[in-house]
């Protein structure tokens, strides 16, 4: 017995896909994928066979996932988000490795943005709709436009920090420490 969802008109082919996913029309996921528990994946999505994706996970309609891509758990993958792997694609000619790229536990991806592959999105950065990622994303940060560029610092509840590094949203309280923003205190 299934302990996830998968609709009519999708193809599964991995049996590595974790309780309580949904996986929605036109839809392909092949066979060496991992999929973890209740993840929602949209329609007309397409997850290769070196591809990794953890608990909680949203991925909107459009996006394909391409081997190397690895997503921890409580990423969104907004739609048509563009994931590379090849930094020097030619047709029929294939590196020995693709490149890993790691969505970070909490991050988002806005619609439309483009991860250039080998890349870093850390945990609970937002990455504005449209954006192209050329280098890593720290943390706690907010980065949008063409190349992304860093535009402040973000809250885990998703609401932007204010110049204090505080969040009125949730009353959470982050430091600047050897130029990381954290949550907690650091010590010398």
């Amino acid at each position: 017995m299934k302990h996830y969802f998968a609709h009519e008109m999708a193809i599964v082919e991995t049996n590595k896909i974790g309780e309580n996913t949904r996986i929605w029309a036109f839809t392909h996921v092949l066979p060496g994928a991992v999929v973890g528990d209740n993840c929602n994946i949209n329609d007309h999505t397409f997850i290769e066979n070196d591809v990794t994706i953890g608990n909680n996970v949203t991925i909107k309609s459009g996006v394909y996932i391409w081997d190397g891509v690895r997503i921890k758990d409580n990423v969104f993958v907004g739609p048509n988000v563009t994931f590379t792997n090849d930094m020097k694609p030619r047709s029929k000619q294939y590196p020995d490795k693709f490149l890993n790229t790691y969505l970070e536990d909490g991050c988002s991806i806005g619609a439309n943005s483009t991860i250039i592959a080998g890349n870093r999105i850390g945990k609970y950065a937002m990455v504005g709709a449209g954006s192209v990622v050329t280098s890593n994303i720290p943390n706690n940060t907010l980065w949008y436009g063409n190349p992304a560029r860093f535009r402040g610092y973000i809250c885990n509840c998703g609401e932007n920090l204010n110049e204090v590094y505080f969040c009125s949203k949730c009353d959470s309280q982050y430091y600047l420490y050897n130029g990381e923003i954290s949550i907690n205190i650091q010590s010398e």
